[in-house]
């Protein structure tokens, strides 16, 4: 066990087949960890300040915080784990503090905005009706743009008007559609049917599955035509499906099971976005906001 390929490796199956974390994720996970183990030339049982040692090396190499911060994480629930099968007997990361990140408030489009984006991809052949209906059912959903390439035509609900989505550590979670969304829903897959019966519901002009590439590059397309100058990608839509949310008065741990948020904390960022819009609102309306 001279460079730790064998823990990593059990650690990956760990994650792979218990924690049922997805590839993209363990490949990250797996790719921090073997810089950190290429730093402590393969010893996995080291002391604290070899993690110290690490972390100045980071920040001499010039990383951006996000990227030490997701380091610290990876190579922290790594080490959590070789506890945990007593593989050592003490984590050194025990008082290693993560990093914090700076809040970066997300990107956020207006509600006109919205409008015109959803707007901007019209009806006039199959592909831009895909292309609507990918836009109205990212706003009307809010789910991730991973989740809505892996769904398929048997996951759409037209009775209950609900959609079946699988997030992430493959969790399934039923989520509702729009009205609007609905609608372009219906047109849509009448005329899939006719190019394929049934399988992936969005699919590209070789008949097979969009991928999150294809649907971010359509999105940055339409945002131009649609005039807006913000970066806008697959995540924007997400970020305004939830701030529109609060904005008119939905409960927080609501638009936490809608946005498929394991811990409220992550869907408190959000609320962050809505204060601000409230402190301008008050700013204008309130007799005495003004020295």
């Amino acid at each position: 066990m001279s460079n730790g390929s064998e823990e990593l490796a059990a650690y990956v199956k760990y994650l792979s087949f218990e924690k049922n974390y997805s590839i993209h994720t363990v490949d990250g996970y797996s790719r921090d960890i073997r810089q950190f183990l290429g730093f402590t030339e393969g010893t996995v049982d080291v002391e604290e300040n070899k993690i110290r040692e690490f972390l100045e090396f980071l920040n001499k190499k010039k990383y951006d915080k996000t990227s030490i911060i997701r380091k610290v994480i990876a190579v922290r629930n790594f080490y959590k784990y070789l506890v945990k099968i007593k593989k050592i007997s003490k984590n050194p990361f025990l008082y290693i503090l993560t990093p914090k990140d700076d809040k970066r408030l997300p990107d956020v489009l207006t509600e006109q905005e919205t409008e015109a984006l959803l707007d901007a991809a019209g009806e006039k052949d199959f592909l831009a009706l895909r292309d609507k209906t990918i836009l109205e059912l990212l706003y009307s959903t809010g789910i991730r743009v991973h989740e809505i390439t892996t769904l398929d035509t048997t996951d759409v609900d037209f009775v209950n008007e609900e959609i079946k989505v699988l997030g992430k550590g493959a969790k399934e979670r039923i989520v509702p559609t729009g009205g609007q969304a609905v609608a372009c829903l219906r047109k849509y897959m009448k005329e899939l049917k006719k190019i394929l019966p049934s399988g992936a519901l969005f699919i590209n002009k070789n008949r097979g599955r969009l991928t999150t590439r294809a649907i971010e590059m359509m999105i940055k397309k339409y945002a131009v035509k649609a005039g807006i100058e913000k970066k806008v990608t697959p995540h924007t839509l997400r970020h305004s499906f939830a701030t529109h949310l609060l904005d008119r008065g939905a409960d927080l741990r609501s638009v936490q099971e809608l946005l498929g948020h394991a811990n409220l904390s992550t869907t408190q960022i959000y609320t962050h976005l809505s204060i601000n819009k409230l402190k301008r609102e008050y700013d204008k309306a309130h007799p005495h906001s003004k020295k």
